[in-house]
């Protein structure tokens, strides 16, 4: 097939390009940088520069391309995140998933595409309930206030890819991604990685927050299968071990070799921060993957974080 992946060098995006590349389909990806359109062509992808909320400039790419399937991998989430200014740290993000999402499924119709497939999010499904849920559950009705507009912006792009009935639209609720390209690599610049190191990323509270994590290389595999076989809906993409934040993350340190990680009491980071760590770290649900194992034939390379962290990273 022909395959237009919207921000196709960012970290998943590097992985899924030569994945589909391998499978036989032909790949057209769009960078914001002129300076990556090198690396794209290198992994096989045909290199479009392109602002994705421009709309004339997304609906041009696209119709030049004529492609039969459109992925939406575009975020902003490069550099540490700065929980104090949630709205602020995430806003461009937001934009990517409202705006830049009405701009692709408009030009995919112009087109005809027949399946669109975008990247959504799990570490804010709804707080009641069991700690691991499946696609059936739905995103938080009431979030704290510092991030409402990321999770509206989360349930505009799942409202709008699902509902579509010109195409199928799928979109995909991943884990927290780890291994090469992400925040949390054995590269010396990787975010989550040198904070675990410089215990700068601690349990906050109890700690009880259960998260999902899946390998960036899994996580890819699982977006091929959706692209190949997957049929209209959502699905959700992580491990097999949803674990609490108290138990992974020291597990973490000590693969890196870093002291354990620091203990901070919840009322202080929300009087320092906000309400957006704390409930991430103390309330947030894990997922779980079956139906995309079931559906798509999706099998993991790294089932636990446990031999992921340890050999993954």
């Amino acid at each position: 097939m022909k395959i237009f992946i919207a921000g196709a060098s960012g970290a998943i995006g590097s992985e899924l390009v030569p994945q589909l590349v391998a499978r036989g389909h032909e790949v057209v990806g769009t960078t914001r940088s002129v300076a990556k359109t090198d690396a794209l062509r290198a992994l096989g992808a045909e290199p479009v520069v392109v602002d994705a909320l421009d709309p004339d400039a997304v609906a041009d790419a696209v119709a030049r391309a004529e492609p039969e399937v459109i992925v939406h991998q575009l975020t902003a989430l490069s550099g540490p995140a700065d929980f104090r200014h949630a709205k602020r740290t995430f806003e461009a993000t937001n934009r990517l998933r409202t705006e830049g999402t009405d701009h692709l499924l408009a030009a995919g119709r112009a087109v005809g595409v027949r399946t669109f497939v975008a990247q959504s999010n799990s570490l804010w499904m709804e707080r009641a309930g069991a700690p691991v849920v499946d696609e059936d559950a739905r995103l938080e009705p009431a979030p704290p206030a510092d991030a409402v507009p990321l999770v509206a912006a989360l349930r505009h792009l799942e409202e709008a890819v699902t509902g579509i009935g010109w195409a199928d639209g799928i979109a995909i609720r991943y884990g927290g991604f780890y291994g090469p390209g992400t925040d949390l690599s054995a590269a010396p610049d990787a975010v989550l990685t040198d904070g675990v190191r410089r215990r700068r990323f601690p349990i906050i509270g109890s700690g009880a927050g259960v998260w999902s994590m899946v390998h960036i290389s899994d996580a890819a595999a699982a977006t091929v299968a959706a692209i190949e076989r997957g049929k209209p809906g959502i699905y959700h993409v992580a491990d097999d071990e949803p674990a609490a934040v108290r138990e992974w993350l020291p597990y973490l340190a000590d693969t890196l070799g870093a002291k354990p990680p620091r203990r901070v009491p919840a009322w202080l980071v929300r009087m320092l921060a906000g309400d957006f760590a704390v409930d991430m770290m103390t309330r947030a649900p894990g997922i779980s993957s079956e139906k995309a194992k079931r559906e798509l034939g999706w099998t993991l390379r790294f089932p636990s974080w446990r031999t992921g962290f340890a050999s993954g990273l």
